[in-house]
C-alpha cells in the first residue's frame, strides 16, 4: 500500500471510529437517547455559525475543531435516522448519496464534459440540478425561509433576476448614493440598522416582510410566463 493509500486508510478509520462513537453515544448517554432531529436544530444553527465565526476570525486550529463540531452533528442526525422504525437511513447512506450527487454536478471532472471557466462550470451545475429537481414548479421552490434576512434577499434577488423581477434595480433607486466596495456596503447596512433603532422600527421584519412582497412578484411573474 502507497503513503497515499495508507492517509486515505487512516482518515476512513477516522471517520468511521467518529461513526462508532456517536453510536455508542446514543446507546449509553441518556441525554443524548432523548433528542430527536426537532431539538437538535437549535445546536446545529450554533455550531453553524462558530463555524463561521472560526473562518473568518478564528485559528487554524479553532477552524479544525469547529469542523469537527459541525461533523459531530451530522453523525448526530444521521445516527438518530437510522433507528427510525419506518424509513431507516444512516451516515453510509448519507455519504452515498453526497457522492452520487457531487459525481453528478461535476460532468467536467467524470463524465467526459468540458468546463475552462468557472461560469462554464455553474451552467453545468445548474443544468444537472435542474434535472434532478425536476418536480419543482419555482425558482423558490427549495429556498429555505430560516435563512438570515439579508442572505436571503441577496438570494432571493438573484432567484428574482432569472423570472425578469430587477428588485436589484429598485433597491438601488432607493439609495442615494450606492456604496462602492464591500467595506461601504457594511457601513450602509449598519446605517439603516441605525435609522431603523432610532424610529423604533423592527429592521429584520420590514426586511422579511419586503422579501414576500418579492417573492409575490416573482411567483406573479411565473404564472405570466406560464400562460
Amino acid at each position: 500500500m502507497t503513503s497515499g493509500e495508507d492517509e486515505k486508510e487512516s482518515g476512513s478509520d477516522a471517520l468511521r471510529a467518529a461513526a462508532e462513537t456517536m453510536h455508542q453515544v446514543r446507546d449509553r448517554c441518556v441525554w443524548t437517547q432523548r433528542v430527536d432531529h426537532r431539538a437538535l436544530v437549535p445546536y446545529l444553527v450554533e455550531e453553524s455559525a462558530e463555524l463561521i465565526d472560526a473562518v473568518e476570525t478564528g485559528s487554524r486550529a479553532e477552524l479544525r475543531e469547529e469542523l469537527g463540531d459541525l461533523l459531530w452533528q451530522v453523525l448526530f442526525h444521521a445516527e438518530i435516522a437510522s433507528r427510525d422504525p419506518d424509513d431507516p437511513f444512516d451516515i453510509d447512506d448519507v455519504a452515498r448519496s453526497l457522492t452520487d450527487k457531487m459525481v453528478h454536478r461535476h460532468p467536467h471532472v467524470f463524465a467526459g464534459e468540458v468546463a475552462e471557466t468557472p461560469e462554464q462550470v455553474l451552467m453545468l451545475w445548474n443544468a444537472a440540478k435542474a434535472a434532478e429537481k425536476h418536480e419543482r414548479t419555482s425558482v423558490l421552490d427549495g429556498v429555505s425561509e430560516r435563512m438570515p434576512s439579508l442572505a436571503l434577499a441577496q438570494k432571493l434577488i438573484g432567484k428574482a433576476s432569472a423570472v425578469g423581477v430587477d428588485a436589484g434595480r429598485t433597491a438601488a433607486d432607493a439609495v442615494a448614493a450606492a456604496p462602492r466596495s464591500e467595506a461601504e456596503l457594511g457601513e450602509a447596512l449598519l446605517a439603516l440598522v441605525a435609522v431603523a433603532r432610532a424610529n423604533g422600527w423592527d429592521a429584520e421584519r420590514a426586511l422579511r416582510e419586503r422579501l414576500r412582497t418579492l417573492q409575490s412578484a416573482v411567483r406573479d411573474a411565473e404564472a405570466d410566463l406560464g400562460q
